[in-house]
């Protein structure tokens, strides 16, 4: 009895460690991989949120809007470069996540910006932020505060986006 208890309580550990590791979530069929952003220094005003959404079903979807308690204003963005001055967009009508096909949003391209940051994030905390789907409805994921050079490739943890 003993051990069968011990072997389900490390099994449940073991679930909820490969859970909070893997950090997805989903609605509907959507699926919403490892979201995640980059510590900021204090005094910086705006962060960045980033993650892979794929979509399962057979009908496209798009993301329309987001919010989180910890910014002043969310906004969906793209980034471009002009004359070798990086310039991001806001884009209002939103991003389609195509039926059987993946939305990226990633450093350097689609992203979500956290305007008025009203705290700094701090590497190790999770951000919640709120997406909202034309079809899928809303979904409140948690961003997981990463090191400020997270997603360049130098000293990420892990690679599965």
């Amino acid at each position: 009895m003993i051990a069968s208890r011990s072997l389900t309580v490390a099994a449940v550990v073991a679930l909820a460690v490969a859970s909070a590791a893997a950090h997805d979530f989903t609605i509907g069929k959507l699926s919403i991989a490892h979201p995640w952003t980059r510590q900021t220094a204090p005094g910086q005003a705006n962060g960045g949120g980033f993650m892979v959404i794929s979509n399962g079903g057979k009908r496209a979807d798009r993301l329309i809007s987001a919010r989180s308690p910890a910014a002043a204003k969310v906004e969906i963005h793209t980034m471009s470069m002009d004359g070798g001055i990086m310039r991001m967009r806001p884009v209002p009508a939103g991003l389609p996540v195509p039926a059987g096909g993946k939305l990226e949003l990633k450093p350097g391209g689609y992203h979500i910006m956290l305007i008025g940051l009203k705290a700094p994030l701090k590497r190790g905390a999770l951000v919640p932020l709120t997406l909202r789907f034309e079809h899928a409805g809303s979904k409140t994921v948690q961003l997981k505060v990463e090191a400020v050079t997270y997603g360049t490739g130098a000293g990420d943890a892990h690679k599965h986006h």
